[in-house]
């Protein structure tokens, strides 16, 4: 599909609100694949796909992931509805947008969770999505910041934010974002290890 039909596809099935979101993680998604050596064509388009489920009825979201999604995020059933629509977004990028880049839907799916060794696109979009223009949060600014020089510094800093929040709200942790945030600990303690 055609990256114009696809942006009025995707328009089409949101509120004004959440394409304004839509919008800035698409051109942070770029900005940030510039910044980092992402591919920001690859950028762009997982970020216009990103929340193409986002307002699908939950029964829906859970349909698919029992249906075409199983096997892909089985144990999601059983977390926050929060997390749905991003695995179901990639389901719906491949099968109605014709996204066939595995990339792509990688970053499309592991966008809210993250997920451990992501890819340098998954972390693009993931970060994006924390940190585009429209987002007001207590971390943000930090976040922002941090994202300047380091893209998994940025990203820490936001998988740090969302259990932080999840812990004040007695809510469940999606094992995947802890794998996700102990990846990146990792990977940034052996960098500084080689200084």
């Amino acid at each position: 599909m055609r990256r114009e039909a696809m942006i009025e596809a995707v328009r089409a099935q949101m509120p004004e609100k959440r394409w304004s979101h839509t919008l800035g993680v698409m051109h942070t998604s770029v900005e940030l694949a510039n910044r980092f050596g992402a591919d920001p064509v690859k950028a762009e388009q997982a970020a216009i796909l990103h929340d193409v489920a986002k307002y699908w009825p939950v029964d829906r979201m859970e349909e698919a992931l029992r249906g075409e999604g199983r096997g892909l995020a089985d144990d999601l059933l059983d977390y926050d509805k929060e997390l749905w629509h991003a695995p179901v977004g990639a389901l719906v990028a491949a099968r109605d947008y014709g996204v066939t880049d595995g990339d792509v839907l990688s970053a499309i799916r592991f966008h809210t969770s993250g997920r451990e060794d992501m890819s340098l696109l998954d972390k693009v979009v993931c970060l994006a999505d924390y940190m585009e223009p429209g987002r007001q949060f207590p971390a943000v600014d930090k976040i922002r910041e941090l994202a300047e020089h380091s893209l998994e510094r940025a990203l820490l800093a936001g998988f740090d934010s969302t259990i932080a929040f999840l812990l004040e709200k007695g809510k469940r942790i999606y094992p995947l974002t802890v794998a996700a945030r102990n990846d990146l600990i990792v990977r940034l303690n052996r960098e500084a290890d080689r200084q």
